[in-house]
């Protein structure tokens, strides 16, 4: 696995505590951006070229996890989800909780035991609120000696190749995205003349409201935006063709409708080009129309008085869990579409 890969996937940050994750977006960046700043919402956005024509990546760098809120006299960790998770994923999983001096401190997630449960608790679906995280400390004196009431909780770090072109990792959603406009920005840094100024942006807290989005596009008021993230597959039990017929190494998906029309609304004309090109340069792609979930698209292409907005995605199995399962193949033609589409936007 490629190592800026890998250090996307292991690093910490879900929303509104991404600083980790955006020095490694900063380092990166810089090696092919004429400039890179940090905004002050915590967008990380590198500049590359002059034009007249401005024209914005964007991939959030943000991952859902968990919050510190509560440690009770036993020293057992209370806490809140930050972005979507299902709680039927929570009980028994290692999380590391993140302090102020940046150690991780393993803790696993408990819960009452179905064996002491009346029958009518078993009946129902265990949610977080009665759940808790075990540090292995036996008193909230010294439990509060190494965390504090606000630290980030993250799932234990994981990234790999499963097999072959398949890969692993937590917060695949959205560092593979991350990676694949990084690898865009290289590629578009050895592209003679390109007549535009083209800003990539890692966006903050798109988990929990689109967030830094809406004030990036803002401040760059871009012509034409392309927004990078993952998408559901289809490919695996208990999804019908009909939901998701998205398959893991068939391509990039091109998503037209997101949130049944909720989200983005991707304009014919915006359509158009991006099959137009994947189409003229054979890149292999797939069709991606989405009843639920949304991208920075959607509060992106409603600013200002409106931006033309595309969006790539790379399906991935398994989003909002520990561990989610990608391709690589589909992240390399991703970074060729969106190269290309850049290009022709770009004249």
């Amino acid at each position: 696995m490629d190592k800026v890969l890998e250090s996307l996937l292991l690093s910490d940050g879900i929303s509104g505590y991404e600083e980790n994750i955006a020095k490694i977006m900063t380092s990166s960046l810089s090696k092919v951006c004429s400039n890179v700043e940090t905004d002050n919402f915590g967008n990380v956005i590198g500049k590359f070229g002059n034009g007249n024509k401005k024209i914005m990546i964007a991939a959030h760098m943000d991952e859902i996890g968990m919050i510190v809120k509560h440690v009770n006299e036993k020293g057992y960790i209370y806490f809140i989800k930050v972005g979507g998770i299902n709680d039927s994923i929570l009980p028994g999983k290692i999380v590391k909780i993140i302090n102020k001096e940046g150690k991780h401190i393993t803790g696993v997630i408990g819960t009452k035991p179905p064996h002491l449960m009346t029958a009518e608790e078993a009946k129902k679906p265990i949610q977080y609120t009665n759940m808790f995280i075990d540090i292995g400390l036996p008193s909230k004196e010294e439990v509060l000696k190494i965390i504090d009431v606000g630290d980030q909780i993250i799932f234990d770090p994981n990234a790999g190749v499963l097999n072959g072109d398949f890969y692993y990792g937590k917060s695949a959603d959205n560092r593979i995205c991350c990676y694949t406009m990084i690898k865009v920005m290289e590629r578009i840094s050895k592209i003679n003349g390109l007549n535009a100024q083209v800003f990539a942006c890692a966006t903050a807290q798109e988990e929990v409201g689109l967030k830094g989005g809406k004030t990036s596009s803002f401040k760059i008021n871009p012509d034409f935006a392309l927004i990078i993230d993952t998408t559901v597959a289809g490919d695996m039990p208990g999804i019908e063709e009909k939901v998701s017929s998205l398959k893991l190494g068939k391509g990039v998906a091109i998503t037209m409708v997101e949130a049944s029309g909720r989200g983005t609304i991707v304009p014919q004309k915006i359509r158009k080009l991006i099959l137009e090109t994947a189409n003229e340069n054979k890149i292999q792609h797939q069709i991606d129309i989405i009843d639920s979930g949304m991208t920075d698209g959607a509060i992106i292409y409603t600013n200002r008085e409106g931006i033309l907005t595309g969006i790539l995605s790379i399906p991935t199995r398994y989003i909002h869990a520990p561990t989610s399962v990608f391709n690589i193949k589909d992240i390399n033609s991703a970074i060729d579409l969106a190269v290309k589409i850049i290009e022709k936007v770009a004249k």
